[in-house]
């Protein structure tokens, strides 16, 4: 067999280096390609014998195999990376960052991210897994995906259905887009490696596994320098990165929707509890079998253990539910984790792999493991398993108690036993995973037999499903409840029930949304205002008002207009209103300013001392209510929240940041005539795209594709609103000696574009 791939290789070579017809024409039409290396009919005797160019050809035995054809492919990227479009090349979802081409190691995936025709679809999802473990790994590695396409750039076709594939593998690396052929390498996708302006080499994909690859990288990271990096560049000194965690650009929009690709779920039928995995919002909700919301696991993507408020993860999948420990066990797909999920406690802590942060207990380590990530450090250090868990995403509880834990695509089983957390076995290859979950794998696909097949079909799109058994990628989506059968819809982003004796199917409805709390991608930490003024410019700002007041209390109270076409869909909480405030007797106007002044900072931190940074309050409600008159909640009218809070004040500059997460949806017309679907998805879209029109587009056209219902779509609206204030000094007391607080009421009105 490596004999055959050779000969291939050797044709393939031929073809690439021989000054045929094909090479004189990509040369002559592309105008990105650089001259390829000067090479003339006696340079190569066209037999057995090796050519005399510094390259060679790419097989099994060769770890690192070089470039057939000299491409300047450095150059070619860094020429696109002023401008998102081009008259040749467009990024579909976000650029790089330009100051990191200068020095960064890069790896380029060669692939179909539109049209994956080429190769099957099972083989482009492990090139992209392997990607994206290596992006984990190694966080100073520049991640870039290419592909040329003769489609005409920047369709809208080409973006649903990147955005598509975005919501399903959760590509964080930026893709390039060229209508030119820059490389022609039979019909197989593959990697690109290089550093600086230095030429690439080429790695098959099918060829190329994550211990070649993982090699690669290291000499690459040892020839780029002795000393490598620890410090990172933060916006503040304050602020410590979030595990250098990326998240697609192209789906931001769609993150606010109720639900972001629902990727398991699992019941605990006696507790009449249900456990929805919320995939890209790295969550897992917890709901009674009304769609009452009991409880969330997660505050934003990471890993890190702890209470369910602070707990970090990284896209949760399935999960299965241990009632004699009370206990849920999840699988953290993309942490290449098991977490276990104590109920009682409320805690969730790591079952695989095991934390080897134990090993130095001093206190330095503890403070540099709180102020700086040591992915970076332990990767270098640690050889790869090749065996070890990646990528899981599906989860089943064998007969005699062990766990059963598979990749997406049922190619790879890792035995886990429940009791320790370790791995026992390994098994590769569906038919023979098929001879040890096969009776746990029918039952779920008998589950699936009596959805409908258009829906099913549906997903299948979505999926590439290939297997004998069909639909095996949705074994995590479905789970039965009482008399129903529960689906979790990842092309609509919602949950559906199907009731076994009518056969009807209707969307599940949540309610008491407010337990969820203010939107993680929406905040923005307090040392990071206090860094910059304009912190916040990522996030969209409702309003920004500046006031000139003496020190003391003030109470804030803010109206908020909605537009009449949405509805509340429930009042506002006390439990999803988000709020801090920041001050300093020091102007801080651009985020690049200093304070010179060591008097002003040791006030500013006086400041912090006297009033604790924060000092909120809730107007009290009155107990009775006298008669005939109307409570607070009545007294709001419809279209309107109200939003009130106090906030003590001292001399110098300060801000108070009010936020909030309103969950809308479309009002529902009783003549469904009156307005057309896409009318009403233009609605949506301008909600979750304020003043955005590319990605506007891009999330109308999902939502015309999704085949739901429009009004049961659930927006998560955050609003922004920024007060500054202006304070003078204390005024004194008659007697000089005493300072003087006052109390001060503002009405801040903002309506929702």
């Amino acid at each position: 067999m490596a004999m055959g791939l050779r000969v291939r290789r050797l044709k393939e070579a031929y073809k690439l280096i021989s000054p045929g017809k094909r090479c004189k024409q990509l040369v002559k039409d592309s105008n990105l390609l650089p001259p390829l290396l000067n090479y003339s009919k006696n340079s190569c005797a066209h037999t057995n014998t090796r050519c005399h160019h510094d390259h060679r050809y790419s097989t099994i035995s060769e770890a690192v195999p070089e470039l057939l054809v000299q491409l300047d492919f450095p150059s070619i990227i860094k020429s696109t990376i002023d401008q998102p479009e081009g008259p040749s090349h467009c990024w579909l979802n976000g650029i790089p960052d330009k100051n990191s081409l200068k020095d960064g190691i890069f790896l380029v995936l060669v692939a179909g991210f539109v049209d994956s025709s080429s190769i099957t679809e099972d083989d482009f999802v492990s090139m992209l897994e392997k990607v994206k473990f290596l992006q984990h790994r190694y966080p100073f590695l520049q991640i870039i995906g290419f592909q040329d396409t003769e489609i005409p750039l920047c369709s809208s076709d080409i973006c649903t259905h990147l955005l598509g594939r975005t919501l399903r593998e959760y590509i964080t690396f930026p893709v390039l887009l060229a209508n030119k052929d820059i490389l022609e390498i039979s019909s197989e996708a593959c990697y690109l490696m290089f550093k600086g302006s230095e030429g690439p080499s080429i790695y098959y994909g099918k060829e190329a596994d994550m211990v070649i690859l993982d090699k690669a990288i290291k000499d690459f990271r040892v020839q780029e320098t002795k000393n490598p990096k620890i410090m990172h560049n933060l916006t503040s000194t304050w602020v410590k990165p979030t595990d250098d965690f990326k998240e697609p650009p192209l789906c931001f929009p769609l993150r606010n929707l109720l639900l972001y690709f629902p990727g398991g779920i699992s019941v605990d039928e006696s507790g009449n509890r249900l456990f929805l995995s919320d995939s890209n919002h790295h969550r897992v909700i917890l709901l009674d079998g009304n769609g009452m919301i009991l409880d969330s696991i997660g505050s934003s993507p990471g890993h890190e253990d702890g209470e369910f408020e602070s707990v970090k993860l990284r896209r949760p999948t399935a999960s299965f539910y241990h009632a004699t420990e009370d206990c849920l066990y999840l699988v953290d797909s993309e942490n290449h984790a098991i977490r276990r999920a104590d109920m009682g406690r409320r805690v969730v802590e790591t079952l695989y792999p095991r934390s080897k942060t134990n090993k130095s207990s001093s206190i330095w380590s503890w403070i540099l493991g709180k102020l700086w990530p040591a992915n970076d450090l332990a990767a270098q250090s640690e050889e790869l398993n090749p065996d070890a868990l990646v990528f899981p995403w599906h989860m089943l509880k064998s007969p005699n108690g062990d766990l059963l834990i598979l990749n997406r695509s049922c190619e790879t089983l890792w035995i886990m036993d429940l009791a320790s957390g370790m791995i026992r076995e390994v098994v590769k290859g569906f038919s023979n995973i098929s001879e040890i979950c096969e009776p746990l794998i029918q039952e779920k696909s008998m589950l699936l037999n009596q959805i409908p097949n258009d829906w099913l079909q549906q997903q299948v799109d979505a999926h590439c499903s290939s297997k004998r058994t069909p639909y095996v990628e949705l074994i995590s989506s479905v789970k039965t409840f009482q008399d129903q059968i529960l689906i979790c819809d990842t092309v609509g982003q919602m949950v559906l029930k199907l009731n076994r004796n009518s056969g009807s199917i209707s969307s599940f409805q949540f309610s008491n949304l407010g337990i969820l709390g203010f939107p993680y991608w929406s905040t923005s930490p307090l040392e990071r205002v206090c860094a910059a003024d304009a912190a916040l410019a990522a996030n969209s700002i409702d309003h920004i008002e500046s006031f000139y007041l003496l020190p003391g209390k003030v109470d804030i109270r803010l109206n908020v207009d909605i537009p009449e076409y949405v509805d509340l869909v429930e009042p506002l909480s006390e439990s999803c209103i988000w709020r801090q405030t920041r001050g300093a007797a020091a102007e801080i106007a651009e985020a690049d300013s200093t304070i010179t002044s060591s008097q002003k900072v040791g006030v500013a931190q006086q400041w912090y001392d006297e009033i604790d940074h924060l000092a909120f309050s809730t107007p009290e409600v009155e107990a009775t209510i006298e008669e005939g008159t109307m409570s607070r909640a009545e007294e709001i009218p419809e279209g309107k929240v109200e939003i009130s809070c106090s906030v003590n004040l001292s001399p110098g500059t300060s801000e108070v940041i009010i936020s909030a997460a309103l969950y809308l949806r479309l009002k529902r017309d009783s003549d469904a005539s009156s307005d057309s679907r896409e009318r009403k998805a233009a609605r949506i879209a301008d909600l979750l795209n304020p003043g955005t029109r590319a990605s506007r587009d891009v999330t109308l056209q999902f939502l015309l594709t999704s085949k739901r219902d429009l009004e049961e779509v659930i927006i998560t609206r955050p609003i922004h609103v920024r007060l500054k204030f202006d304070c003078p000094n204390h005024p004194k007391a008659d007697n000089s000696k005493d300072i003087i607080l006052t109390d001060t009421s503002l009405n801040v009105n903002v309506a929702l574009k």
